[in-house]
């Protein structure tokens, strides 16, 4: 027999397909922005990415690692791959890779961390189905952080770039924010959209549980905002060797104000509150829950949440100077890639939600722009089932082949394995040649 949270789940899939089901019949599934318009400009350099998603582009500033990128995603069979059979859909692309579950069942252990001010972030250790944590991976396999979005969904997709690692020799971890997927809530406050504070405090024990292991990141939609905000304000100290984001959202504030897409803001916003309404008890002392649950949409929960405190209530304007993802965008000092698709419905229309000139100007940011590919999709008929995974895991290789290249040209001291005090991997201080 269901339990209340399978039956609430299981009716919210039935409703969002039965809404889909009558936007396809009404023939109202439409591509935001003019792809014809983007195609034409034609900025950044091509690759031929596979059949259903045309071809990709990737806009950075020339550098020697942008042409190391560059060879390696051209060999590599990452952006080829099976036809998907409805590429002008985005929103059925975005819901296959949310209700599709991976390939193989994942096992997970799960790790509770105490943070500074007695709150608690869970780490979901995935160990298996092969039942050994980091699966093929040594004692100095790489770290691979993964962050939902920031509603706390581990998505089907997640899990299977998490098994894709695993598989690969990384060692994957996913975060799970206060009260997000069942983590206890132990203090009455969650993290704003932008606050890397207890993402910081992670990454440190991370680094403490695997010194000598280089630590990378990935972050799914809305989950880049913390991703991109952690970059900004840790700088060359972020501990990290390098990062992506899969169809991340680079503009908080327009996000919110914009007007979401329904069949993504309507089971959205009633996954929050499902998650939020068992910590009513204890939330009640900070925010008022009766205007939180009754929230219409996501800019109004945000509010709620973090602006209508009882305590200390702000603006909507001042929590946007503190939250927005890219506010310390200079300040990154690791490369990141940026996967993104052209028909994103959840982002929005490219010209006005891609900082074009964040890539054009920084060494450290990649735009790895396909035509198609939904939200968080990039679907094709083969293992795997979405190509943009394997983009990922090949801009990983890449970056490490390079800093290996580095390294023996400089003459870099590498880590110590067995024995004697560990040496910090050089990853984390960034050469201004690499990005030249």
């Amino acid at each position: 027999m269901l339990s209340p949270e399978g039956l609430v789940a299981a009716a919210t899939v039935l409703v969002v397909l039965g809404l889909l089901a009558w936007c396809l019949w009404e023939g109202r599934l439409e591509v935001p922005g003019d792809l014809a318009e983007e195609e034409e400009e034609e900025e950044g350099i091509p690759f031929m990415a596979e059949e259903g998603s045309g071809r990709c582009r990737l806009l950075c500033k020339p550098s020697a690692l942008a042409q190391h990128l560059v060879r390696s995603l051209g060999r590599s069979a990452a952006l080829r791959g099976g036809r998907w059979p409805w590429p002008r859909w985005p929103q059925l692309q975005m819901l296959q890779q949310l209700l599709q579950p991976p390939e193989l069942e994942p096992v997970v252990a799960r790790e509770l961390l105490q943070l500074s001010d007695a709150g608690l972030v869970a780490l979901d250790w995935l160990v298996g189905p092969w039942g050994a944590v980091g699966g093929s991976g040594g004692v100095s396999s790489p770290v691979l952080l993964l962050i939902p979005n920031a509603a706390g969904k581990v998505t089907g997709g997640l899990l299977q770039l998490g098994l894709r690692a695993l598989e690969r020799g990384f060692i994957p971890v996913i975060f799970n924010r206060r009260g997000h997927n069942g983590c206890p809530l132990t203090t009455p406050r969650l993290q704003p959209f932008g606050d890397p504070g207890d993402l910081r405090e992670a990454v440190t024990y991370l680094r403490c549980r695997h010194p000598t292991a280089s630590l990378l990141a990935v972050s799914e939609g809305s989950g880049s905002g913390l991703l991109l905000a952690y970059l900004g304000e840790s700088g060359s100290s972020s501990r990290l060797a390098a990062a992506a984001c899969l169809s991340p959202i680079f503009r908080g504030r327009d996000w919110f104000e914009a007007a979401m897409p329904w069949l993504y803001e309507w089971p959205l916003l009633l996954h929050l509150k499902q998650g939020l309404s068992r910590y009513a008890g204890s939330l009640a002392e900070a925010v008022d829950m009766d205007r939180l649950l009754g929230s219409h949409s996501l800019r109004e929960l945000e509010e709620s949440l973090f602006c209508r405190t009882r305590s200390r209530p702000t603006s909507w304007e001042v929590y946007w100077e503190r939250n927005e993802p890219l506010r310390d965008a200079d300040e990154a000092a690791v490369p990141v890639l940026c996967l993104c698709s052209a028909d994103d419905p959840v982002r929005g229309p490219p010209a006005r939600s891609l900082p074009m000139e964040l890539f054009r100007s920084s060494p450290y940011f990649f735009l790895l722009l396909t035509p198609r590919g939904g939200h968080c999709g990039f679907p094709r008929r083969a293992p795997g089932r979405c190509w943009g995974h394997e983009a990922v895991l090949e801009y990983f290789r890449a970056m490490a082949e390079f800093l290996r290249t580095e390294e023996r040209r400089k003459g870099q001291p590498r880590p110590r394995r067995w024995g004697g005090p560990a040496v910090e991997p050089p990853v984390f201080t960034w050469q201004r040649s690499y990005t030249r």
